[in-house]
């Protein structure tokens, strides 16, 4: 099992948001993709299945906890394109992390019907390759849109698009990493 150690979770882990903008949409990134990137591309592998959900203990699920102490009502948790490979979904695993009393995960109800891959591709093969983004989820609720990286934000821009055709209102984005 991978786990990493208390005090590299205190000392190198330790997250440090990053906000900004696609659009009007908001969108919070816990690392610098440049710190983190070989345990990001672990998603590639085996492996990352482990690497992930310490991540998860670490980011997503602190951030879900603080940010419920602040609302009365439920909402629900997107993850982007939650496609299964090597025999898991990463951005599965964060948004299963964000289950909490008030926070209910809406898993594999945003998947892309394009499966091109953007890793190291340029923008301009990202607009002219769109995601195809098909929604099957609830209608009219408030939600987090989930993903684990922010690169262009052309992917979480297309996502938030497609979930305000059925009414969701997406409060804010997630991300494990910010690549800009």
């Amino acid at each position: 099992m991978v786990a990493i150690c208390k005090k590299c979770k205190k000392d190198i882990f330790k997250p440090n948001i990053i906000k900004r903008y696609i659009g009007n949409l908001e969108v919070y990134s816990f690392y610098k993709y440049q710190d983190i990137s070989e345990f990001i591309t672990s998603k590639y592998t085996i492996i990352g299945y482990r690497v992930y959900k310490e991540l998860a203990t670490i980011t997503t699920k602190p951030f879900i906890n603080k940010f419920i102490e602040n609302i009365d009502k439920s909402i629900y948790i997107i993850g982007v394109d939650e496609h299964i490979d090597y025999g898991y979904s990463n951005v599965a695993i964060l948004t299963h992390s964000m289950k909490t009393k008030l926070s209910t995960p809406l898993h594999s109800k945003l998947i892309a019907q394009n499966r091109v891959s953007y890793a190291g591709k340029s923008l301009e093969f990202r607009v002219n390759n769109s995601r195809n983004f098909k929604y099957i989820g609830k209608e009219n609720i408030e939600a987090i849109l989930v993903d684990d990286t922010i690169t262009t934000g052309i992917t979480l821009q297309e996502a938030y698009l497609v979930l305000q055709k059925h009414n969701v209102s997406v409060l804010f984005a997630v991300t494990l990493a910010d690549a800009k």
